[in-house]
């Protein structure tokens, strides 16, 4: 009978350059879906609930560490890239000796929490690699198989006989392995190899001398393990994560009008009978009520909206709350600390920012609305603008219930509209507006007789 299993500890492997990737920014530093591809690795790291996450950073390594500052991780600097099994000899010593220790790559993304599960159980007193069957050319390192279809060693494509390259099944560079076993074997590690380098496969063939047997398991589904070298494989699994991400809203009960044209750049909470058009955006957490409708090509971005609101063409919407019934756009935008209450509208390339608005307001045409705190019923004109800003602070508006806002009016804050006030068009507010009247500023209007525009 199997007895516990010992502790997991990880070791994620990121210390690499990437020249491939033509860039200043270390390669785990490169955005998938929106986040560093160190991310997402994190993330299936901490499904399997480690004792403990190590990873081995080299290159820009302080620029790593600071975009990851808030992580609980252990961070191992390889000052030298030389090669996979010198990166893991720099973790080893903060390793408990009784754990069983997972290798993950940093800029492989796609790996999801089941495989890496699978791994784990599938044999959990030795080495284990995650293999996969290769399609086409590529010069990823080969499985040797035995006689008897044992795994009996790796060998990588620049150190590969022609014949060893004709095989189909190659390394990941995955692996789970106890860490007092990784402690002999590592060590023994030679650079005598075309690259020069450390290769940590080369523990398989020590492992086989030893006469351990070395388990290997397949993905389910071979991209999981697509790694990012150039900026082509990254822009190739950026529409695999969104294929993915499309089709769990789709079986969700989410309508995608084209899910090929759809970006998930977070997490996305749906309703029943939502729809999304094409060409939108979601970024962070996004949370859609049911029957929410959202227009193309709008962006959404941390913000919550409430059942039966319609978003037109073309908005943008980022740490707002919208309650139900409401309407946006198109072309209107909705800035951070906006809340609009039910049945409010704002309209076409109209802009709200850190704006209240009670129920059944609307600011249908070409307006700024900032700082401002809006009651019940209110009718804001084409053209009004709150004025919020004096060089050196911000400002509230306040208007109340019921109140009307006259086209081309500018409110300079800090001013009250009182409940029921009517402000009329083209006035320029500076003094409080007293309730149930009208208020308006306007020169006095005249026509100047016989006067001729000037001609050329």
């Amino acid at each position: 009978m199997q007895g516990p299993l010992s502790p997991l500890e990880i070791v994620i492997l990121a210390a690499g350059q990437g020249r491939r990737m033509a860039s200043a920014r270390p390669k785990v530093l490169h955005t998938l879906a929106g986040r560093p591809l160190l991310a997402h690795v994190l993330e299936t790291a901490r499904s399997v609930h480690p004792q403990a996450i190590h990873v081995v950073y080299g290159h820009g390594g302080e620029l790593v560490r600071a975009a990851f500052a808030a992580d609980t991780v252990s961070w191992v600097l390889q000052a030298e890239r030389r090669g996979t099994g010198d990166a893991l000899r720099q973790a080893l010593p903060a390793i408990a000796g009784e754990a069983r220790v997972l290798v993950l790559l940093g800029d492989v993304p796609l790996l999801t929490p089941a495989t890496v599960q699978a791994l784990l159980d599938t044999a959990p007193d030795r080495l284990t690699l995650l293999t996969f069957l290769a399609e086409g050319p590529n010069q990823y390192g080969r499985i040797v198989r035995d006689a008897g279809g044992s795994v009996a060693r790796i060998v990588e494509w620049r150190d590969a006989t022609p014949e060893e390259r004709d095989l189909r099944e190659v390394n990941s560079g995955i692996l789970v392995a106890p860490a007092a076993d990784l402690r002999r074997w590592v060590p023994q590690l030679a650079a005598d190899n075309a690259q020069g380098e450390f290769y940590l496969t080369d523990i398989v063939a020590l492992a086989r001398a030893e006469g351990a047997q070395v388990a290997a398991l397949h993905p389910l589904d071979p991209t999981e393990v697509d790694g990012v070298n150039a900026r082509t494989d990254l822009a190739r699994l950026e529409r695999i994560y969104q294929h993915r991400a499309a089709r769990r809203l789709l079986d969700a009960g989410v309508q995608l009008a084209d899910p090929a044209r759809f970006d998930l750049r977070g997490t996305l909470d749906a309703g029943q009978d939502v729809f999304i058009d094409i060409n939108c955006v979601i970024e962070g957490h996004v949370r859609l009520g049911d029957r929410v409708f959202v227009g193309p090509g709008c962006i959404i971005r941390n913000s919550t909206i409430g059942a039966d609101t319609r978003i037109e063409a073309y908005s943008v919407i980022d740490g707002a709350e919208i309650d139900h019934h409401a309407a946006l756009g198109p072309f209107a935008r909705v800035r951070p600390s906006t809340r609009l209450g039910p049945h409010t509208r704002i309209g076409n390339f109209v802009e709200a920012k850190a704006c209240v608005m009670g129920e059944g307001s609307k600011a249908n045409h070409l307006s700024y609305i900032g700082d401002t705190d809006i009651g019940c019923h209110v009718n804001i004109g084409a053209g009004v603008i709150t004025c919020n800003y004096d060089g050196v602070h911000k400002h509230r508006t306040t208007i109340g219930d019921h109140a009307f806002v006259g086209s081309d009016t500018q409110l300079v804050a800090p001013v009250t509209v009182g409940a029921g006030a009517t402000i009329g068009a083209g006035s320029t507010i500076t003094k409080d507006a007293p309730r149930d009247q009208l208020t308006l500023s306007r020169s006095s209007q005249k026509t100047v007789a016989g006067w001729r525009r000037p001609e050329k």
